[in-house]
């Protein structure tokens, strides 16, 4: 069965309870943003703005652009004027039709967009998140910010099914501004990977069959490559060696199936490629820190995603 390992990778993360708004800006303004790894998202409806993100160069954002950040940490968004300390904005203003304001609410909007977070519930969102690029920008694809849209209302509506409706539509959006033809850095990941022809056999033959006992040697040898330019060119591309890739692999899917399908772990075990049900638990628990059948029982990872969602209720500033 062919799969596609970078839907695989949006559906393991598991992104849910979006926090989307629009907003508009009028003026000078800026705005700071210091998260925890959040997903941020922005599409430009109209006029211009700038987005400056740790490690990259300030972008200015256009009419049917659209940004994505994966994990966010530090980034910031401005007016397309320069701007000063001054206009440093900490609270939006709500206008009348419910769009958040920053800069002048009086003057007529230089920018609308639309602006949201969600969160990812996998408890491997740090590794699977690692995978993708840091920055994610489009330009020009319509049903980026239609699917935003969609996001939006599903979000504020109380419809029935509205969670199930929420996780499809954000994997839809992540998946389409991933794949679209974008502007990305070059930092390694998945996505760098899936570009190398050879590289990307390799990473797709991992995905297919996990329970396989690969070698280094084995997946040069699909990717056609010699064993030495094989491992050298995956960690360029990738970020990681092979076989420690296969492992965050496997381990990742253990972690769902132990947790969302609440497998055995005999039957975890010979899904992720282990000869036994010991000799998973062991590897299993040198990687997570947790024997796997205590980590199916532990909810302290539900509790802290609870905790998470609640506060992405918050209010005071356009993202």
């Amino acid at each position: 069965m062919l799969l596609d390992p970078l839907a695989q990778v949006v559906t393991l993360l598991q992104p849910a309870t979006p926090f989307s708004k629009r907003g508009s800006g009028a003026g000078r303004w800026r705005v700071l943003r210091t998260e925890v790894g959040r997903p941020f998202y922005c599409a430009i409806l109209e006029g211009a703005c700038r987005l400056k993100a740790d490690g990259h160069d300030e972008i200015a954002l256009e009419e049917g652009d659209f940004v994505l950040l994966p994990s966010a940490y530090n980034f910031s968004m401005s007016s397309h004027s320069p701007t000063t300390p001054e206009d440093i904005v900490h609270t939006s203003i709500v206008l009348p039709d419910g769009e958040h304001r920053v800069g002048n609410p009086n003057d007529s909007p230089d920018v609308r967009f639309l602006v949201g977070y969600c969160v990812f519930r996998s408890p491997d969102a740090a590794l699977l998140s690692s995978l993708l690029p840091k920055l994610v920008h489009v330009r020009g694809v319509d049903r980026l910010a239609t699917l935003m849209q969609l996001v939006g209302d599903e979000a504020r509506a109380q419809r029935p099914a509205r969670d199930v409706v929420l996780e499809r539509l954000l994997e839809v959006l992540l998946i389409e501004a991933l794949r679209s033809d974008g502007k990305t850095d070059t930092s390694p990941g998945l996505l760098r990977g899936l570009t190398d022809e050879r590289i990307a056999i390799a990473i797709r033959r991992i995905h297919e069959s996990p329970d396989r006992p690969w070698t280094v040697a084995q997946l040069a040898n699909e990717a056609t490559l010699s064993r030495s330019a094989f491992y050298e060119r995956f960690g360029r591309a990738v970020g990681m060696a092979p076989m420690e890739y296969l492992l965050a692999w496997r381990m990742a899917l253990a972690k769902d199936l132990l947790r969302r399908e609440k497998a055995s772990i005999a039957d975890v075990a010979e899904r992720v490629g282990y000869s036994s049900a010991s000799t998973f638990s062991v590897a299993f628990g040198r990687h997570v820190g947790l024997p796997p059948a205590r980590y199916a029982r532990d909810t302290s990872f539900d509790r802290l995603l609870q905790a998470e969602a609640a506060s992405s209720t918050e209010t005071g500033s356009i993202a």
